[in-house]
């Protein structure tokens, strides 16, 4: 169980090939509403099986912030036909894999084992869809696992506790804001009621998608979904008013200090569109792909700018790490993350690192390096295949904000056709000082 954020550039290039489509994929949908997709890949007797709800962190708002992982937590605690601990002994009894994570935008379930599971997977999961059981003493035993949780990952982590004030500086309207755990107060104040209330309203066939991939013939899938799934009733779905970001009017700056900071760091967070965004408000996708594309430029392997001029040749940073969401559901951002070396202030790596992303308009990607970074994301693909799971992850992904999974198919055209000047122009738009905020992590004894 966990928290998941799908923002690593890298990690969503991989996926990206016009060869996957020669994989025999299919998609279904039942009269409830539930979507079934398949993808046959016969190289090994295993399958995964990943059931994907349509609800995560920038669902919720003040109050019940971190109520969809809470419930993800809660999900494992057992059903009257499965009791706590059962859906686990039997994955581990049949040497299966399992786990689960929440994310901005969904909640995600998943198995891995054996091809002959699969119908297991549909009984475990259709039964704990309708039937879980919340009660309040297993709740107020759960709540104290996350609240640890969050001590460990965030409170105690200087570098995670500055990503989250970043982040909510960075988004003053968006539920983008909220942390995927929940704010500490929420979490100590949440009850089961509200778990309750979440699960009613957002675990049901027609806010779900499930996606199989693994050695399976489709339209036995199919049938085997339809006769554990196809029973389900649908629910009448919560209307979501919208909630944009409004509007930044100039640079944003916030400083963090932590006892607990060995190192000081700087993020540059830059507001920025994602696919799902740029559809919903009559954007440009292709600037989305060209900022993916410049993710790479500045931060794809040792050769690229950060890492080449401040790493190694300036000497100014000892780590540089730039991460974008180019499918995240809403407006998104992208971000520069850097640890300076030793003797060097972080104002000074500040000014290093918003040259270089200026210098972008300056000096545009030669031809020679936009081809090293896509060739860097075809081989990866290649490496991706073997991993069904990865496979699995990115279509319930892509399925889940909105967009079309085949996407995954043709996303390496769009690459490709990522040209230096619509580079140029989608930094120039978007990586400005009007849309940045800075954030610093000091240590205390740095003050």
């Amino acid at each position: 169980m966990g928290l998941k954020v799908f923002c690593l550039v890298g990690v969503w290039l991989l996926f990206a090939s016009a060869a996957s489509a020669a994989q025999k994929s299919q998609e279904f949908k039942f009269e409830n509403g539930l979507k079934l997709i398949v993808q046959e890949d016969h190289r090994s007797p295993v399958a995964v099986v990943q059931t994907w709800y349509r609800v995560g962190s920038s669902y919720e708002y003040d109050g019940i912030t971190g109520v969809s992982h809470a419930l993800e937590h809660m999900m494992f605690k057992g059903t009257p036909t499965y009791p706590d601990g059962m859906f686990s002994e039997i994955v581990s009894s049949r040497g299966g894999l399992e786990n689960a994570f929440t994310s901005y935008d969904y909640t995600a379930y998943y198995q891995q084992w054996a091809a002959t599971n699969i119908e297991k997977s549909f009984e475990l999961e259709s039964d704990r869809m309708k039937n879980l059981t919340l009660n309040s003493e297993e709740f107020s035993k759960e709540i104290n696992v996350v609240l640890e949780e969050r001590r460990l990952r965030t409170d105690d982590n200087p570098q995670a506790l500055a990503s989250e004030i970043a982040r909510a500086t960075t988004f003053q309207t968006s539920p983008y804001r909220y942390p995927i755990i929940g704010w500490e107060a929420d979490i100590k104040g949440m009850s089961v009621d509200d778990l309750t209330d979440w699960y009613v309203k957002w675990y049901s066939p027609n806010n779900a998608t499930l996606v199989v991939v693994g050695d399976v013939v489709a339209a036995e899938v199919y049938n085997l979904a339809k006769k554990h799934f196809g029973k389900l009733s649908r629910v009448a779905l919560p209307a979501q008013k919208k909630r944009p970001e409004v509007a930044q009017k100039g640079l944003k700056r916030v400083s963090v200090s932590s006892d607990k900071a060995r190192v000081p760091f700087v993020i540059l967070s830059y507001k920025a569109p994602s696919l799902p965004y740029a559809l919903q408000s009559g954007g440009s996708l292709a600037e989305v792909y060209a900022l993916d594309v410049l993710c790479e430029i500045l931060d794809g392997d040792l050769s690229s700018r950060l890492q080449a001029r401040l790493v190694r040749e300036k000497e100014v940073a000892s780590h540089v790490f730039v991460s974008y969401s180019p499918t995240a559901r809403l407006e998104t951002v992208l971000t520069v993350t850097a640890i300076p070396r030793d003797g060097v202030d972080l104002k000074t790596l500040e000014e290093y690192l918003i040259e270089e992303i200026n210098l972008l308009s300056v000096n545009p990607p030669t031809d020679e390096e936009l081809q090293r970074v896509k060739t860097q994301v075809a081989a990866s693909r290649v490496y991706s295949q073997d991993s069904m799971a990865s496979q699995a992850t990115m279509i319930g992904s892509l399925d889940s904000v909105g967009l079309d999974w085949r996407l995954k198919d043709t996303y390496l055209q769009e690459i490709n056709a990522v040209s230096s000047a619509g580079l140029v122009a989608a930094a120039q738009k978007h990586l400005r000082k009007e849309a940045l905020t800075i954030t610093y992590l000091m240590p205390e004894q740095d003050l």
